[in-house]
């Protein structure tokens, strides 16, 4: 059988040990900015008691999205040493997230930050957000004048999904992901062929929401890493061809209280296993996705994958277009596959994980303040049937749901507040900026159509 790795470091000492045992010479010193792009420094790990009480510096406007000019003082990213993970792609190489400071206070911009905010809150009540990610992604190759294919040119079948041929033909890449998941000891155990053609999934273990967010962001890192070694490339873009189904980060989430989960009920009269306070935060998040949609969905071309419907080859979407939720139903927004968890399905591949994960803890929160209930679940295929039977679809374009964030009270409050203003208003302003951006732009579409209208 093969060794555990070796519980994270706890602290400066442990984590000294642990980059001497791994053979690590360099670190990366990594945060994320508002869209989720991990940034860093390439730190040698000589300079590690250093790194440690100093932090290290950085031109926050030249990372992006982190609400600073270039005439702001630095931020000084300093290492969370529970988050240490040696990179098993690279000899050498570890990666560390950062929280992030400037002047010796924490910035409110950062998305870590925001995270944590609200996981204290819910710690204040004795309660702990556990969630499970699975990240779907595209494996492409890119053309010279820049256009993309599938990868596997034999990756061509109406309905792909679990494809043995073609996760054969993977097996490399697959197989080299899998073994660095498990390396880190997160417990890896599927791999596989998504719906679309080119598309792939990791599943691994659950954990703290903290310690999820930073594996999705290293696991991206990870994948891309593999990808590139063979000449390809491994996209998160959540909808990179039109007629194929679009890429998703499903979220497995719980509440616990100690060891007792907050939403397990096996008297649960509704049959689905899932208390009063479970159906309160899945009350919340229904009623507030029309604006969490904004940090779940966070690009233009999120909203191609949502609006998809069933115009796809393998005639599914597996993305929700309305705020309801049933049993073992991937046509919810909000999935109950088993008793103790929720699937939240309305997150996509391009989410800021701190960001997306926040959001859902707000939502979840707020419908248990107030007692709030979904109603009973729904059943059939809402993809066939939601505009039949009246629903209230989500909203149509980015642009729609941050206007939908704005307007929100609970998620507006969880966001926090900057210099000068709510990080939701910031969030807002950066992402109408892309939407209008988008919209200036005058595609081949459009040419096709009106050029001789």
């Amino acid at each position: 059988m093969t060794a555990l790795p070796p519980a994270p470091p706890r602290n400066a000492e442990e984590l000294a040990r642990a980059v001497a045992r791994d053979g690590v010479e360099f670190l990366l010193v990594m945060f994320v900015n508002l869209h989720g792009r991990p940034c860093a420094k390439l730190a040698p790990v000589r300079t590690l008691d250093q790194l440690l009480s100093e932090g290290l510096g950085f031109a926050g406007n030249c990372a992006g999205a982190l609400g600073q000019s270039s005439g702001d003082p630095d931020l000084v990213a300093i290492p969370d040493v529970t988050s240490y993970t040696k990179v098993p792609l690279q000899e050498g190489l570890g990666i560390i997230q950062c929280d992030l400071y400037v002047e010796g206070r924490p910035w409110p911009y950062a998305p870590r930050w925001i995270l944590r905010e609200q996981l204290a809150r819910l710690a204040d009540q004795g309660r702990q957000l556990k969630v499970g990610a699975e990240p779907e992604y595209f494996l492409v190759k890119r053309a010279e004048d820049g256009s993309i294919a599938v990868a596997d040119e034999l990756d061509t079948a109406p309905s792909p999904g679990y494809d043995a041929g073609a996760a054969t033909r993977a097996f490399d890449h697959l197989s080299t992901v899998s073994r660095a998941i498990d390396a880190l000891g997160w417990e890896n155990y599927s791999n596989d062929h998504e719906d679309a053609n080119g598309q792939f999934e990791h599943n691994f273990g659950y954990a703290d929401a903290l310690r999820t967010a930073d594996r999705v962001v290293v696991f991206r890192h990870l994948a891309r890493m593999a990808a590139h070694r063979n000449g390809l490339v491994a996209t998160f873009m959540p909808k990179p061809f039109g007629h194929l189904t679009g890429s998703g980060l499903h979220l497995h989430v719980s509440l616990w209280e100690g060891n007792t989960s907050l939403f397990t009920d096996p008297a649960d009269p509704r049959g689905l296993g899932t208390s009063a306070l479970g159906y309160s935060f899945i009350a919340g998040l229904l009623e507030h996705a029309p604006a969490l949609l904004a940090l779940t969905c966070p690009t233009v071309n999120s909203y191609k994958r949502l609006s998809a419907g069933a115009d796809t080859l393998s005639r599914s979407s597996w993305a929700p277009g309305y705020a309801t939720y049933g049993g073992n139903n991937r046509t919810h927004l909000v999935r109950i596959p088993d008793t103790g968890r929720i699937e939240v399905r309305c997150v996509d591949a391009a989410a800021n994980p701190y960001l997306a994960i926040a959001g859902v803890a707000a939502a979840g929160a707020d419908g248990i303040a107030r007692g709030a209930d979904p109603g009973d679940p729904l059943t059939g295929d809402l993809e066939a049937a939601g505009a039949g039977a009246g629903l209230r679809p989500l909203p149509a374009t980015l642009l729609h749901a941050v206007d939908e964030l704005v307007r929100d009270g609970a998620l507006r409050a969880a966001l926090g507040k900057v210099p000068g203003g709510e990080y939701a208003d910031y969030y807002a302003a950066v992402k109408r900026e892309e939407f209008a951006e988008f919209h200036r732009q005058v595609t081949a579409w459009e040419l096709e159509r009106y050029l001789l209208a």
